[in-house]
């Protein structure tokens, strides 16, 4: 009986989660982030193509879609290259280094915590194609489809890079990792960003205004610029967001525990509050609730409640839902309109004040008892602080080394598509194909992108000779 007990207590012990290595594989955990990776990939392709894809003119609607996959390429092949090694492994406080240039040294056996280091890569590579696929929603309508190739490798790796590594890399200057007895940035204390507030949408969303400014206000052109292409392409798009956005904040906690469940509960609270208060403020602002807003009102709640998934509690992201919808609003119908800069599919004002209002009032709502931070509620009312001060340092850093870089292509390669393809529209110009029915009275310039098209006129018949008799 003895030797039966002593047996049994063994195995107990060694099945136990607190005699577990650090590094053990957990198979629920690795398959949580396979599924999360999926999901956000999905964000992007189908569902920010899709998103964009309806809002565009009917002439812009594959050049659209083709930006978001045409990123998704690129990216897919240089993040392993050398993106997540300037992200992801040590170097200085605001680089990472080039020991896992080419993944060099990553194996089958090679761990991020309790998850396949190949797992944690391919996540976080989608992360970085969906930030680079949203700048362009600010000139999807204007910008060369392969100045967009050109560009987004560049971006990835001189600004996407280096401020994942700030919040996320080993010994970053934001967010501290694995920096004992770190006090933040300017004594500041660490910032927060559990998955992306400043990485992926004050990124994008300052990259994206910095190029409308550059490439300069869309002319008009022969269809309605205000008149969206397909609404129901938009609301598909903007459900598939929705879903992969669960992957997207649930997926960073890294693990199928705790954290997850509440970002997954906080991250679908702040999307209904954001979107109802964004309809409120529609009707009383225009005296009717349309599709477009409330789509908008949904991702500015989705972007907000980024950083502070894992940090809030169900009171917080309502809060943090309801000021995104509010403050987006404003920001997407009359801000743009004050300040004239032409923004095509509101990045700026979703993603990057969005991402603004998340960053800073998880310094006001992060909870201990959730993510084992406290924000100002709960008596660290220094962390304020801490987070305006990494949304002014990764503002200023992407503004001007995506000014820099812009101006660079545009010197070499152009950046700003003819104003005759813009005006006829950039789908046959890009790609020879198109879904529009209007195709005839084209330009010159198109010609023999519609030759296709055209029926061949049918030959006359031959007169016949008349016979001699």
């Amino acid at each position: 009986m003895l030797k039966k007990l002593s047996i049994f207590l063994f195995f107990l012990l060694i099945s136990s989660p607190s005699y577990a290595q650090a590094n053990a594989l957990d198979s629920g955990d690795t398959a949580w982030l396979l599924v999360a990776s999926l999901l956000v990939l999905m964000m992007t392709v189908p569902g920010l193509a899709l998103f964009y894809g309806g809002l565009v003119k009917r002439d812009n609607v594959l050049t659209t879609l083709m930006q978001a996959v045409g990123v998704c390429v690129v990216v897919s092949v240089v993040w392993p290259v050398i993106g997540y090694s300037l992200a992801f492994t040590e170097g200085n406080s605001f680089v990472g280094g080039l020991d896992k240039f080419l993944l060099s040294g990553v194996t089958s056996d090679s761990m991020t915590g309790t998850i396949p280091e190949s797992v944690f890569i391919t996540f976080q590579m989608t992360f970085a194609v969906i930030t680079i696929a949203l700048l362009f929603g600010a000139v999807a309508d204007r910008i060369k489809f392969t100045s967009v190739l050109i560009f987004t490798p560049l971006w990835l790796i001189l600004v996407y890079a280096p401020v994942a590594h700030w919040v996320w890399g080993p010994g970053g200057f934001i967010g501290g990792v694995d920096r004992e007895g770190y006090e933040g940035f300017l004594g500041m204390g660490e910032a927060l960003d559990f998955a992306g507030g400043t990485v992926v949408h004050i990124n994008s969303g300052v990259a994206g205004l910095v190029a409308a400014i550059v490439l300069g206000r869309g002319m008009k052109t022969r269809r309605d610029p205000s008149t969206s292409n397909n609404l129901i392409l938009s609301v598909i798009g903007t459900g598939l967001l929705w879903v992969g956005w669960f992957g997207f904040n649930a997926g960073s906690a890294l693990s199928a525990g705790t954290s997850a469940g509440m970002a997954m509960l906080v991250t679908n609270a702040a999307a209904g509050i954001a979107a109802l208060v964004w309809m409120l403020f529609e009707m009383f602002d225009k005296g009717k609730i349309s599709v477009q807003g409330t789509l908008s009102g949904i991702v500015a709640g989705l972007v907000a409640i980024t950083p502070a998934a894992g940090f809030v509690d169900f009171g917080g992201s309502l809060f943090i839902g309801g000021a995104s919808g509010a403050i987006c609003y404003l920001a997407v119908t009359h801000l743009k309109n004050i300040l004239k800069y032409d923004d095509a599919l509101d990045v700026f004002g979703l993603h990057g004040i969005g991402g603004i209002v998340g960053a800073v009032l998880v310094g006001v709502f992060a909870n201990p008892d959730i993510g084992g931070a406290a924000g100002a509620l709960y008596g660290n009312e220094t962390r304020i602080f801490a987070q305006i001060l990494s949304v002014v340092v990764t503002m200023a850093y992407s503004g001007v080394v995506t000014l820099i870089l812009l101006m660079v292509v545009k010197t070499f390669f152009g950046l700003r598509v003819d104003p005759q393809v813009e005006y006829w529209g950039l789908d046959l110009a890009h790609h020879g194909e198109t879904i529009s029915e209007y195709t005839e009275n084209l330009p010159d310039y198109y010609k023999k992108e519609t030759t296709a098209k055209k029926k061949r006129p049918a030959k006359k018949a031959a007169k016949k000779k008349p016979s001699k008799k």
